[in-house]
Parts: C-alpha cells; structure tokens; sequence
C-alpha cells in the first residue's frame, strides 16, 4: 500500500505515548545501572574522572571519540579552519583556480601531519592506479584497486607499509588507515570514470585535485569522482537561497550533538557496561534492549558529527556532499541501513547496481549483494568479527528482499487489496518491527562485541519469551508506526514541492 495512508490521531497519539513511556523506563534501568557501576573495578579502564561537581565519571571507551575532542581537537580545528580561509580567498580571487588551491593545501596538510613518507606511499598508490586507468578496462580496475585497498587491510601488507611511518601521536593509526583506506576508494572511482569517459582521459591532476581534497581526506565520506570534479570545476559560484543560514544551523547542531554526547557520557555508560557480561545478567531485559539500541544510536551520532563537520566545510566550498547517514532510531528496511552514505553510495555505483543491474532477478541480486559485502568487508578490514557482520547483514538484506518478493505473489497481493490501506499499513508494522531488531541484533557485534550481542538475544528471544519478548516488540512496532507516519508526512510535502516546481 501507499505509503501516504494516514492513521487516526488518537492510534498516533497513543503509539507515541508507548514509545516514550517505555524509552524513559529503559534509560532509568541504565541511568541506574551507570550509577552503580561508577566505581566498579572492571570499568577503571572505561571510566574516567569528569564532572567532580556533579559527582559523575565519564564514559571514555570510546577512542576515537576522547581523542578528536582532546589532545587532537585543535590540530582539527587548526587544519580545517586554514583550508576555510584559503579556500575562501581563492573563492574570491581566483574561483577557476580553486581545486588547484584545495590540492596544494591538502598536500601540504598531510605532509605536515604524517610526513614525506606517508605522502611518498600515497602519491605511489595514486600512480599505480592511474596507470591501470589508462588501459580503460574495468575489470582491470576493480582487481588493481581491490588490490591496493588489500595491501592496507591485509597483514602482513598493512604492517609493512605502516613501518615506513616514523614517529608517534595519538591517532596515527587512524589518519594513516582511513587516509589510505579513502584514498583508495577514490582513486577506484577515478579509474572506473575515466573507463566511461568516452573521449580522452583525465589527467594525473584531476586524480590529486580530487584525492588531496582536506575536509574528505582523512574522515571522508567518499564523492564519486564525477560528481567531484563536475562542481568544483564550475566557475560561477552561486548559493541557494537561505544557504548560509542552513549551514550556520548545521554547524551548531553538530555542536549540540558534541555537547549532548559529552553529557550523555557522564550519566549513561552505554559503551563500558557490556563490557562485564556477569553485570549485564543483573539487568533487565529493558535495560539491556535500551543498551543494545543506544549503541547503535550513539555510532549514528559518531559518524553524523564526523561527516557533518566534513560536509559543512565542503558547503562552504561550495560542494554538495553526500548526506549524512539516516538515524538508526528511523530504519526498520535493511536496504536502507548505512552508517557512511558516502561508501554506500560508491558500493551501489560501482557494485550493487552494476552487477544487479534492474533488481529483478533473484540470482543477480544475490551476487550482487554478496560481490557488495566481500567488498565492504575488506574495506572494514577483514576479521572474524567483521566476517559475521558481513554474512549476518548480507542475510538480511536478502531476506528481506525475498520476502517482499514473496509477498508480491498472486494470493497475498489479492488478499491484501481487500483489506484496507490503514491494516495494511499495521500489518507490515508488525514485520517492520521484527526488521528493526534485526538490524539492531545484526549490527550489535561490530559495534560492541558478539558476546554481548549473544546475551541480549538470549535474554530477548529465549529468556524474556514470551512477556519481554512480546511487549518489546508491540513498543518496536508503535515506534515503527511513527516512522512510517513522518515518512507519510515527508512524501506529502516532496509532492507539493515537486507540484510548486511544475508549476
């Protein structure tokens, strides 16, 4: 049915009544359980002192959090302000010019931060795929760049080539394997572009133009490189109505959303406490479910700081990056679940669509969903763990589209063509709220650990069966109801605003 069918208000209201009632009790189970732990001796490593006047520790297990917004937080904000600065003298001055300046700064950052051998390794790389780009042959391309992107997450590659970096600073690792890892990814899109372009080639330049670019460089996400090097080749700079106020809003958002996590870590230890599994076994099915679905939020919020800062700058520059990831508290379609809608996009360019071409043939689809995930999973870095989120996710992006299919059928479609738009709507609630958990379930291991991921199944399918298992559930479907009514609200406005247009 239509996703346009509207429900009472009095249904709505009392979904949202359920969803808050129960999201409130779960977090006092964990608020609970975060007070209590404070002082535990298996948290001293997760838990540092923070707000002595408020008598709360802070969560810091996460590294990469604590370290962008301690000792590495104005290297960032040195480095990208400088890239603002300059980028907009250039705007000014010379805009024809200005993917030339983005180029040598971007060079210049990265020699200054990593060193002349890091940039050596980069620059080889780059020149070793654009050699393959010249053949204009994209098999060729997919096994030199797949190749390459190896070399980085495979030992014993990886170590060999990470030695050739002297020298040590809090994230190290991180620059050098994302900065490599993204690089990669880029000069693969560049290779297969210029396999399309039918006249000519691109030259050596628009590959570094494009790989050297700061604000995408380290972080990301990933742009195609047509889209690339099709905005930042225009010369008249034009910005859309209300473009800066956007901007201005988006940049405190990110704010907020530094500051609500900070707070956040000071009161909810979602990250530390499924690290004792015996302490998990004192709390509730509540509390655990609450826990299991915040650490999925709290990565959405990780990556949309991340590339909503990245894509902030690139505004301003006048790009139109692509979006950032869709909340997890918003999906309930697997097809729709990425935390870098950068390499999604890139995967359902150069992977997904080019192998599963119109999506209509089951066995394409599976190869290309499995061709789509091999590849993710050397992009992750390949390891156990990132094995079974590979085959799990895989698994579920392909059931999910085999039931849709199946329900596509002659008896199902007549029978639901009798019954009415709003029980239609309910209906596939009801499977949506099973998806939900799904991907939660699914993600839960690369995000946490699959020991935790196996205690909170247990507890949910097993132990909590049938009450915890049952009004869990009922509340994922309330909420998968209001999700599906913001979605009937947006299709609502996109079709007045496609109508204005016409008009």
């Amino acid at each position: 049915m239509g996703v346009k069918t509207m429900l009472p208000s009095y249904e709505l209201g009392f979904y949202a009544l359920v969803v808050t009632c129960a999201v409130v009790y779960s977090g006092s189970g964990i608020f609970e359980a975060s007070r209590d732990s404070m002082n535990r001796k298996a948290f001293r490593d997760g838990i540092k002192p923070g707000w002595h006047y408020f008598g709360r520790k802070m969560d810091v297990a996460d590294f990469e959090w604590v370290m962008w917004f301690t000792s590495f937080r104005n290297i960032i904000i040195f480095a990208l302000s400088g890239h603002v600065l300059f980028g907009k003298i250039c705007s000014m001055t010379v805009p024809q010019h200005r993917a030339v300046v983005y180029m040598v700064y971007g060079i210049s950052a990265v020699l200054g931060s990593m060193g002349l051998v890091y940039l050596m390794i980069i620059l080889s790389h780059c020149l070793v795929l654009y050699s393959v780009a010249l053949a204009k042959q994209r098999w060729l391309c997919y096994v030199a760049g797949l190749c390459c992107l190896a070399s980085f997450k495979v030992e014993p590659f990886s170590s060999w080539q990470s030695g050739f970096v002297t020298g040590a600073f809090d994230l190290q690792d991180v620059l050098f394997y994302g900065g490599s890892s993204f690089t990669i990814m880029r000069c693969m899109s560049f290779a297969l572009e210029n396999a399309e372009k039918k006249e000519g080639i691109y030259s050596i330049f628009d590959l570094l133009k494009y790989n050297f670019y700061l604000p995408f460089f380290f972080f990301g996400p990933v742009m195609t490189f047509d889209q690339f090097i099709a905005q930042v080749s225009t010369r008249e700079l034009r910005r859309k109505d209300d473009e800066m106020k956007r901007i201005r809003i988006q940049a405190l958002l990110h704010l907020g959303a530094v500051v609500a996590v900070d707070i956040f870590f000071h009161f909810f230890y979602i990250l530390t406490l499924p690290s004792d599994l015996k302490f998990m076994n004192r709390l509730s099915d509540w509390s655990l479910a609450g826990l299991a679905y915040s650490n999925l939020v709290y990565d959405w919020v990780k990556a949309a700081v991340m590339f909503g800062v990245t894509n902030t700058i690139a505004r301003l520059d006048h790009l139109d990056p692509p979006q950032p990831p869709k909340c997890i508290t918003m999906l309930y379609v697997f097809a729709e679940t990425h935390f870098d809608r950068g390499i999604n996009d890139w995967l359902c360019k150069y992977v997904y669509d080019h192998i599963g071409e119109n999506h209509d043939n089951i066995m394409k689809e599976l190869m290309a969903s499995v061709s789509t995930f091999a590849v993710t999973t050397l992009w992750l870095g390949p390891c156990e763990i990132v094995y079974i989120w590979s085959v799990l996710n895989c698994f579920g992006l392909n059931f999910e589209l085999w039931v849709q299919k199946f329900f596509r059928q002659e008896p199902f479609a007549k029978l639901e063509a009798k019954i009415s738009a709003a029980m239609s709507r309910r209906i596939r609630a009801v499977f949506g709220a099973v998806n939900f958990w799904a991907i939660v379930l699914y993600n839960i291991p690369a995000l946490n650990s699959l020991e935790f991921a196996l205690l909170v199944t247990k507890r949910l399918l097993l132990t909590g069966f049938p009450v915890s298992t049952l009004s869990i559930w009922f509340i994922t479907y309330c909420g998968v109801q209001l999700i599906k009514e913001r979605e009937r609200i947006l299709a609502i406005e996109e079709e007045k605003e496609d109508k204005a247009k016409v008009e």
